[in-house]
């Protein structure tokens, strides 16, 4: 649930008789009914706002509303912008690929796994290829093993329909 949108009840619409108040230093001010404890929150020129609504009584804090949603909507920002998302890159290759080709391609391969995302090696089997899946499997295999120092096979060569697929991870480095 996004913090900043999620909605809190404050001032006139707590309803409960008595509350557990706390200032916005975090000082308890204790049990008193909500109408009282609206009173002091006005004279502070603050909002009251019920924190932990499953509590009995109920906690209110005494803060200003709009700065404290101000705030966990920035903390939620910088949060999102730090987050790294793992994309699936496809690289294809043929089942008579030639040497450079293929290097390229590990390459290509080695690129994105040191950028942090996952590839996807595929293999499309075209006519009378499709009598010689082994072929497939011997060249899945040896791109594996040129990406081997840095990915790890997260999924094996598989022959599905016309095609073969195969996953690679990025290996994790130990800190």
């Amino acid at each position: 649930m996004n913090i900043a949108t999620k909605e809190m009840l404050i001032n006139e619409d707590i309803r409960d008789s008595e509350v557990r108040v706390i200032t916005a230093e975090g000082e308890q001010l204790g049990i008193m009914s909500a109408a009282d404890a609206l009173k002091i929150a006005e004279q502070k020129n603050l909002d009251l706002v019920k924190i932990a609504p499953q509590a009995k009584p109920p906690v209110c804090k005494i803060m200003d509303y709009s700065k404290y949603r101000f705030e966990q909507a920035k903390r939620e920002k910088e949060a999102r912008k730090n987050q790294h998302v793992v994309e699936i890159k496809e690289i294809r290759l043929s089942l008579n690929i030639d040497t450079h080709d293929f290097e390229t391609k590990v390459n290509h391969a080695r690129r994105f796994l040191t950028a942090g995302n996952k590839v996807k090696v595929s293999i499309r089997f075209r006519g009378r290829e499709m009598a010689h899946p082994e072929n497939g499997l011997v060249t899945m295999s040896n791109f594996a093993e040129a990406c081997q120092e840095f990915s790890s096979v997260e999924k094996s060569a598989k022959l599905e329909g016309r095609s073969m697929m195969m996953f690679l991870a990025p290996k994790t480095t130990k800190k």
